[in-house]
């Protein structure tokens, strides 16, 4: 962040200053006081069962310069308020604002399924023209946005924000702290659908990202999905639609895989064309990365520059596709930090088009669907096996949907009852499912391993990479 004193810090959130003003954050904004260094500002969260103000003391031995609080501490300089999460947003809407008038330009993303993903695409790109903030993970929210935001100093060139919603007014807010002079929006789907409702709400709170754009900026806008390229006419800004379609203004033509399932395609943008070669797994990776492609463009990188760097980019954060060869020969694929349909689709098809001498699919629920949860359940679990899944483990009572449907589709195809108990298993947890793939996995095999975050299979994968079977003879 750039340095700012205390006082500094009061005047633009509004705070009471208590203590020295002119002490001085010359290192982090950080609110997890286990990772405090000296000069640090302390942004004590009130939590449920923890408030964030009874660490102040431990801040203060840690170095912190001062804290943003509820409540004030005689051994930390802090600047009180009522809701340090909206004071948080209002500094980092100050910092955003000095750095915008030094030259910053800032990226946000938003969309169903892929922002994090793309977000580490461009973050990628980006860097090979200049300084650039764009973390692994996701801080997509009240709290992760503006500390991604507090990340960035005056030399910082390019500030790439993913922007996430659970209802309408949600990005716009975002936005406010940190106003985006590209927007991009991926898609419209199913994610947090039981929140907001139906698709066309969805579609509405996304493109406030849109709305929020200046003039002299660009929406970057997904021409293959309907909603999305619908939004146009919301911005004042310049629109640039990417895609397959022949309209595009960013497109890809001879779309193919290799024999890891990574895209390769010829990018055709400003009337040039060059080839571009994935490192990320999946062909849906191919609408994210054109997604990138025009956020690059848009902010002053060349074509050619643009398919370079997305030829050299790899996957940054974790769970999101991580391919993993056990010393055994078993692959390990995991996708769980999250799931919705769209994202499930994805992820089986990618799976289907790794070379595998059998294909595993252990898959939980997806959360936060609404009333139609059962349904796009059972409906997955029939996608499952029509898309030539071999093996399909269903984790949880949540996931039950997955194996009727997968067990309905079977029998729809003829294929005996008996055998399909071989090829469809539900378990109730990831200890059976850990203890079943530690029986049945043979070198050669490659395992999906996807589900809701909330359910926790991201540690189901990490347990199978670890089972691997001891060499025969191996003494103890």
């Amino acid at each position: 962040m750039i340095a700012l004193t205390l006082a500094e810090v009061a005047a633009a959130v509004g705070g009471r200053l208590s203590g020295d003003g002119s002490a001085t954050v010359t290192g982090a904004v950080v609110a997890d006081s286990r990772r405090l260094a000296a000069g640090d500002l302390f942004v004590a969260l009130p939590g449920e069962r923890v408030d964030g103000a009874d660490y102040l003391p431990a801040a203060a031995a840690a170095g912190a310069a001062g804290a943003l609080a509820t409540r004030a501490d005689a051994a930390l300089p802090t600047v009180v308020v009522a809701d340090p999460v909206q004071a948080l947003g209002r500094l980092a809407a100050e910092v955003h604002r000095r750095l915008v008038a030094g030259g910053l330009v800032t990226v946000g993303i938003t969309g169903s399924s892929g922002k994090t993903s793309t977000k580490d695409l461009l973050g990628q790109v980006l860097a090979a023209s200049g300084p650039t903030v764009s973390p692994e993970g996701s801080f997509n929210n009240d709290i992760g946005l503006p500390l991604t935001v507090l990340t960035a100093d005056a030399d910082t060139r390019f500030l790439v924000l993913e922007m996430g919603a659970r209802g309408p007014g949600h990005i716009a807010r975002l936005c406010a702290v940190a106003r985006p002079r590209i927007g991009v929006v991926l898609n419209v789907g199913s994610a947090h659908l039981g929140e907001f409702g139906s698709a066309e709400v969805i579609a509405e709170s996304k493109g406030e990202l849109v709305e929020a754009l200046p003039a002299e900026g660009t929406a970057v806008l997904n021409a293959d999905d309907a909603r999305v390229a619908g939004m146009a006419p919301r911005t004042a800004a310049t629109v640039l639609r990417t895609g397959l379609a022949a309209d595009a203004d960013v497109r890809a033509a001879d779309v193919e895989l290799d024999e890891q399932a990574r895209a390769r395609f010829t990018l055709l943008a400003a009337g040039e064309q060059h080839p571009v070669a994935l490192q990320v797994v999946g062909v849906h990776q191919v609408a994210n990365a054109l997604s990138a492609a025009g956020a690059a463009l848009a902010a002053g990188m060349t074509p050619a520059a643009v398919a370079a760097a997305l030829s050299a980019a790899g996957t940054r954060s974790r769970w999101r596709m991580e391919v993993t060869r056990r010393t055994d020969g078993v692959t390990v694929v995991n996708d769980a930090y999250n799931a919705n349909p769209e994202s499930m689709r994805a992820a089986l098809a990618a799976l289907t088009r790794l070379p595998a001498r059998r294909r595993v699919a252990v898959l939980g629920a997806m959360g936060e669907l609404g009333p139609g949860s059962d349904a796009e359940h059972t409906r997955l679990g029939r996608d499952v096996v029509r898309g030539g899944v071999d093996l399909l483990v269903s984790v949880g009572d949540d996931a039950i949907g997955l194996h009727t449907g997968a067990l309905a589709e079977r029998t729809a195809d003829g294929t005996a009852a008996a055998d399909t108990q071989e090829e469809v298993v539900h378990v109730p947890d990831r200890e059976t499912a850990r203890r079943l793939l530690a029986e049945v996995l043979a070198p050669g095999d490659v395992v999906l391993v996807k589900a809701s975050r909330a359910y926790g299979l991201e540690q189901l994968a990490a347990d199978v990479l670890t089972d691997v079977p001891a060499e025969p003879g191996a003494g103890a």
